[in-house]
């Protein structure tokens, strides 16, 4: 017997891209996907190893591109539970084959650079899949804005994140147009928390002085006008700036998914993601007795019902491009570093203002989406894989299938013959985090195999997690490639302050 022509066949399965459902075997070769051929035909082909799929879907790899793992206390005392071993271990479990997670800068620190090489020293050998990074800006003064073209040109990095909140992040509308203007001369992609911070202070301010400190409220000091505010601020500050590119990140808004859509609408480059937490929570869950709804704080807060069929609505009509995570965990019952670090003898439910802002989900992710039938299986795929992968200069490496090119990153899912019917527990999953926010909640199926780079990493009949920490790779990113967005600024004519 000579060489296996494979080193790993999928077949028996139905594959799944952000265009196609077909019948498809599946076979891997040095880390690629080598061929797709009739369903069937490669069950008796020369492998290493062979999976039958059974009927079931073959999606491509989850990318998650909002992912928080190992940062530091920049928001008061909470420190984040997963590191990128843990974080990263989560994600393969639930069906994500790459992250990109993020390099912060504090404000403190005048250089991007040092901030990227901070964060490649938490991640490298730690990771159990693919992984890059966006730079979170929160000083860009005259150093970082000069640090761009190293970023693009050397280290891979095309992206960036801002805020419009938090008093250790936030930035002046000044601030934000000089970045815009060096991020468009540089093809880097911004991603902006969009709420209006001192609006946000100020109601903080006032509900406490009627001493309202309850998880709850949290979502008072957060009403859709100040998302809806800032978003349409954002979105009128990448207009001055030619038109750059630029992503709302976390919308859970109607007001404000109304803004984006009409912006797209008129030709500009506007693009959105939601996360799970607007789409299965609401406004009720921060509701609980005592201090339990501390659980679900996470800004934007989740709204009410009727809100979640508008973003449903908006990932079905593609007013929103992606689907992430926004995975930022803290464990709930540590008073140290945890969601109860607000709570002392004045304060028995704490202040809402100081818990720790942040839900764990990358592990969920996918499964509570896939299992909510509320998206066609194509565009379950489109906004969790393939459009992240075309956003942050990934594809076709990643969130395709394809031939030659891609990467073999796929997830094989139950077939429907013999679906799991899985009841959320935290219990079950491999984050380090002590709750999840979905606990009890049914999901109908969930990520059988995951494969990266040809490798089964998640085995979750017999082995669970089988993959390695430090199999994952770091990513050097190329432009975002989605609806050729910069061919079309570049049309726009470079930025010139004399034209205003």
């Amino acid at each position: 017997m000579g060489e296996p022509l494979f080193d790993l066949v999928i077949t028996n399965g139905i594959c799944v891209t952000a265009a196609d459902v077909a019948r498809y075997d599946v076979a891997i070769k040095d880390e690629k996907i080598v061929l797709l051929a009739a369903s069937g035909s490669l069950a008796g082909v020369s492998t290493k190893q062979i999976i039958d799929a059974e009927g079931g879907y073959v999606t491509p790899g989850g990318v998650d591109c909002h992912v928080h793992l190992e940062e530091p206390a920049l928001f008061g005392r909470g420190t984040s539970s997963d590191t990128f071993e843990t974080g990263t271990r989560s994600a393969v479990a639930g069906g994500c084959t790459t992250i990109v997670a993020f390099a912060p800068q504090p404000k403190d620190q005048p250089s991007l650079l040092r901030a990227l090489e901070l964060a490649h020293e938490k991640a490298h050998d730690n990771c159990f899949c693919d992984y890059g990074f966006h730079l979170l800006v929160g000083n860009p003064g005259e150093q970082a804005l000069s640090e761009f073209a190293a970023l693009t040109e050397k280290e891979g990095v095309t992206s960036l994140k801002i805020y419009m909140t938090y008093t250790a992040l936030q930035l002046r509308d000044g601030e934000i147009l000089s970045v815009l203007a060096e991020a468009r001369r540089h093809r880097i992609f911004t991603m902006i928390h969009a709420e209006n911070g001192d609006v946000l202070n100020w109601l903080t301010d006032q509900l406490e002085s009627k001493k309202l400190f309850a998880p709850k409220y949290h979502s008072h000091s957060r009403p859709p006008t100040l998302e809806a505010e800032a978003t349409n601020r954002a979105i009128a500050l990448s207009s001055l700036i030619s038109n750059t590119p630029i992503l709302l990140v976390h919308v859970s808004d109607p007001g404000a998914t109304r803004r984006i859509r009409e912006a797209q609408s008129n030709g500009q480059p506007i693009y959105a993601e939601t996360c799970p937490q607007y789409l299965f929570l609401t406004r009720d869950d921060l509701d609980k007795p005592g201090f339990e709804g501390a659980k679900c704080v996470c800004a934007p807060p989740p709204r009410d019902r009727a809100s979640q069929e508008v973003i449903w609505t908006g990932l079905r009509n593609g007013t929103f491009s992606v689907l992430s995570s926004d995975h930022c965990p803290f464990n709930y019952d540590d008073a140290e570093h945890g969601k109860k670090t607000p709570i002392d003898d004045d304060h028995p439910v704490g202040r809402f203002r100081e818990i720790p802002n942040g839900i764990p989900g990358i592990e969920t992710r996918l499964p509570l989406v896939f299992s909510s039938g509320k998206l066609p299986l194509t565009k379950f795929v489109e906004v969790t894989s393939t459009n992240p992968a075309k956003l942050y200069g990934l594809y076709p490496r990643k969130g395709s299938l394809i031939p030659g090119v891609s990467d073999a990153d796929l997830v094989v899912w139950y077939p429907d013959s013999d679906l799991p019917n899985v009841t959320l527990t935290n219990s079950m999953l491999h984050h380090a985090t002590d709750y999840t926010p979905y606990e009890g909640r049914r999901v109908r199926n969930w990520p059988r195999y995951t494969i990266l780079r040809g490798r089964v990493v998640w085995d979750r009949e017999t082995g669970g997690v089988v993959g390695g920490k430090g199999y994952g790779q770091f990513l050097k990113r190329g432009h975002s490639t989605l609806d050729g967005m910069w061919e079309a600024v570049e049309e726009e004519g470079e930025f010139d302050i004399t034209r205003l």
